[in-house]
């Protein structure tokens, strides 16, 4: 089960990370509440997950699900670059990841 809230902790970070664009500097009200609102729940989840998974594997889990979903979100909806590099980077990020949970 942390491992599960641990995603999700992840998803709702790449909730706040793109959210954070549509505040336009927290100068729009919605977006802002949803990004806050995104970011107190990726903090409680990560907490939560915590307290059983060690420190440092769970931080950086948090923060690989967060950074790869943010990459691709900003590919799609922000038509940032996609090329080669960029993409391999991201499967590298996986792979870190994915060793992680099976260290």
């Amino acid at each position: 089960m942390p491992w599960v809230l641990l995603v999700f902790a992840g998803l709702f970070e790449v909730g706040w990370a793109i959210g954070l664009k549509y505040t336009e500097g927290f100068s729009k009200l919605w977006p802002s509440v949803g990004t806050i609102a995104a970011m107190i729940v990726s903090l409680g989840l990560l907490g939560v997950a915590m307290k059983s998974l060690p420190v440092g594997t769970a931080y950086a889990v948090w923060v690989g699900v967060g950074a790869v979903g943010t990459v691709i979100l900003g590919m799609v909806l922000f038509n940032e670059p996609a090329n080669a590099l960029r993409i391999v980077s991201v499967l590298l990020i996986v792979a870190g990841l994915v060793g992680l949970k099976l260290a």
